[in-house]
């Protein structure tokens, strides 16, 4: 699929152009992660992973996959990559952008939208 919008383009570029974000998007590619996950996996800081899982999930770059509880009752969010690669070209006053989804994250989305009653 070819990347249309402006901002996600603009997003795509800024998240690709750090090395941090790109730790994450690797992290949970082909696994839904906590943030804690992240943090002990990519040896990224506290506050640095928050801050920029944050960031992630308002461009949509990442979305959230579930939500645990955990035993002492608070609330877990597990996330994924939204996009598994991408194929960028500058050609004259033009930036395209191709990316291929990552059709698990994809398709739950779409089973959960088409379950709800």
């Amino acid at each position: 699929m070819i990347i249309r919008g402006q901002k996600l383009k603009q997003a795509i570029l800024a998240a690709l152009a750090d090395e941090e974000i790109i730790k994450i998007l690797d992290c949970a590619m082909y696994r839904s992660k906590s943030v804690n996950d992240v943090i002990k996996e990519c040896d990224i800081p506290h506050t640095t992973a928050y801050r920029k899982i944050k960031w992630l999930l308002e461009e949509g770059l990442i979305v959230i996959d579930k939500v645990q509880i955990t035993q002492d009752g608070k609330k877990l969010s597990l996330f994924r990559s939204v996009l598994k690669a991408l194929n960028i070209k500058y050609e004259y006053n033009s930036v395209i952008i191709e990316a291929e989804q990552n059709l698990s994250i994809v398709e739950k989305i779409t089973e959960r939208f088409f379950s709800l009653d």
